[in-house]
């Protein structure tokens, strides 16, 4: 990368889709000052990619096979704290965007917004600067309210990773495998989840998942 023109953006596009990475690269490449220096199709590759490159910006999906966005920055961000990650979803949706800048993540914007805002957002988040997109503004100044948002808001990052994916119907063994943990420490976990929540079994789970917009029904 010593190539590059000092100011060039190197950008790490993480997205389980070929044809969604070339559509954006392409966006984010129509410019003098970004480069896309790597791809990854899911968030143990992101990890391992953004060690490799060390991009200025990760631009992350989150919902991907295996490890979800969360989880992977979550992680790179234990790894580097002052990386730069911008996350962009179909999830317009508070819970996530709580989760994602409690996190540290520095950007949000939706898939449908993201062929507008992408570049300006790449900018943005690379200065260190917060950027969210402007379907997102209204929960910026909208404080959790009593009930579901605010029990979901008590689970640690792992714990929402695997509330996420006991939703999705995934058993106990295939989140220990994904989260590189025993089915042993998966399954506290997932009992940990019940109990913050104050769920008995995993169709209270899905139901839940399903009305705060964290998996679609």
């Amino acid at each position: 990368m010593a190539d590059r023109a000092p100011r060039t953006i190197g950008v790490l596009l993480v997205d389980d889709h070929e044809v969604v990475r070339g559509g954006y690269r392409r966006l984010l490449e129509n410019t003098p000052d970004i480069l896309v220096v790597a791809e990854a199709a899911d968030g143990e590759q992101a990890y391992l990619r953004f060690l490799e490159t060390q991009p200025t910006v990760v631009v992350m999906d989150l919902t991907m096979p295996g490890i979800g966005g969360l989880d992977a920055s979550r992680r790179i961000l234990a790894r580097d704290r002052t990386a730069r990650i911008l996350v962009f979803s179909v999830h317009e949706n508070e819970i996530f965007l709580n989760r994602a800048l409690d996190q540290g993540i520095l950007g949000y914007i939706s898939k449908r917004s993201a062929s507008q805002r992408m570049v300006e957002a790449v900018r943005c988040v690379a200065r260190g600067e917060l950027y969210v997109g402007q379907e997102m503004h209204g929960f910026l100044v909208r404080r959790r309210n009593p009930g579901d948002d605010g029990r979901i808001g008590e689970l640690s990052p792992r714990e929402f990773e695997v509330f996420r994916m006991r939703a999705e119907g995934r058993s106990i063994n295939e989140i220990a495998e994904l989260l590189n943990v025993s089915p042993k420490t998966a399954g506290h976990h997932s009992t940990r989840v019940k109990q913050k929540l104050g769920i008995s079994n995993s169709a209270e789970l899905a139901r839940l998942a399903i009305r705060l917009g964290i998996i679609s029904a």
